[in-house]
């Protein structure tokens, strides 16, 4: 009996050493004591690379940290992982396989977003992005993962006593994440649009002031939205016709369609002539301003010179005076 609590001992100091101050479920610490020490990729027998490591620390102070592995990896109750869809809700199921081409490693554990987020997930199927993969069956379509970040480091977008900076979808680095998929040549080529919408935006009133540390202005969400997302011609989209004016005026009183002409990702030319005249009229101005400035400062010049001129013209005149009338 006595030479059991050395080994005991043992245990709890090795459970300890690799887990020390992490509020995980038993079940986590027995999945953790192989996932945080696997490094690298793998390639599965379908020829698909996966990473099987997880950051104990980070899953902990995640948003989904007081969760058990078991509530999105499915099936996976045993050791070594047997079927992955024994016991899955078949509606569940149905959703893996949709997504099955995007998400090929565990198709399961990305449809698992569905059980707690149902609406969400419903309005991301509804979406732009919802369409090209579940009914397009490609895989550059944005799902949970692209926007929000590994599975098991989603941090809170905001809230008391969290650090929202670290979320890929906080505001201030949402523009950043969408433009990871909207400025990649190969997608844009293959939908139609232009690989500079995000450098457009960085070039835009609303842009410039946010990357210089401005609240509250638009960024990709505030006008297309997050999950709901509508492709510019669909009439429920936000930036869609008489939408956009709606959309414009919550900030801009008064907004009408040939105001919210200007607040696109167009070029800026003649075919979109608000922004573009504007541009010019600005540079205009701040030519006229600063070829102000510098004249004036060459005639302020000038008038020092020619006043200084004339003093000492009119001193040595004294001089000359008072030289005169000594003589004389």
């Amino acid at each position: 009996m006595g030479r059991r609590y050395p080994l005991l001992s043992y245990l709890i100091l090795l459970v300890a050493f690799f887990f020390p101050n992490r509020l995980l479920f038993a079940d986590n610490l027995s999945c953790l004591i192989c996932h945080e020490s696997l490094k690298g990729t793998y390639v599965t027998a379908k020829g698909v690379e996966s990473r099987l490591h997880v950051n104990g620390e980070k899953f902990a102070a995640s948003v989904h940290g007081d969760l058990e592995c078991t509530n999105c990896h499915l099936g996976y109750e045993d050791n070594p992982h047997s079927s992955v869809e024994e016991n899955v809700d078949p509606e569940l199921l149905g959703i893996a396989k949709a997504i099955a081409k995007k998400s090929p490693v565990d198709p399961v554990a990305q449809a698992a977003c569905a059980q707690c987020h149902p609406d969400v997930y419903e309005d991301v199927k509804q979406s732009v992005h919802g369409a090209n993969i579940f009914d397009k069956k490609e895989v550059d379509g944005a799902l949970c993962l692209d926007c929000h970040g590994s599975p098991h480091e989603i941090m809170h977008v905001a809230g008391a006593g969290h650090d929202a900076s670290a979320s890929p979808v906080a505001y201030g680095r949402v523009v950043e994440t969408c433009g990871q998929c909207h400025e990649k040549k190969s997608v844009s080529l293959k939908y139609g649009f232009s690989t500079k919408i995000i450098e457009r935006y960085n070039e835009s009133f609303h842009g410039k002031k946010y990357h210089l540390g401005g609240s509250n202005l638009p960024v990709c969400t505030t006008c297309h939205g997050a999950h709901n997302i509508r492709a510019q011609n669909d009439p429920e989209a936000m930036v869609y016709g008489v939408n956009k004016i709606e959309l414009c005026g919550q900030c801009h009183a008064g907004a009408n369609a040939k105001f919210v002409a200007a607040i696109t990702h167009k070029p800026i030319g003649k075919d979109n002539p608000i922004p573009y005249y504007a541009e010019k009229g600005l540079i205009l101005l701040t030519f006229l301003v600063i070829s102000g400035c510098a004249i004036h400062i060459v005639l302020d010049i000038f008038a020092l010179v020619r006043q200084t001129a004339q003093v000492r013209k009119r001193r040595r005149n004294e001089v000359a005076r008072n030289e005169s009338s000594v003589a004389g």
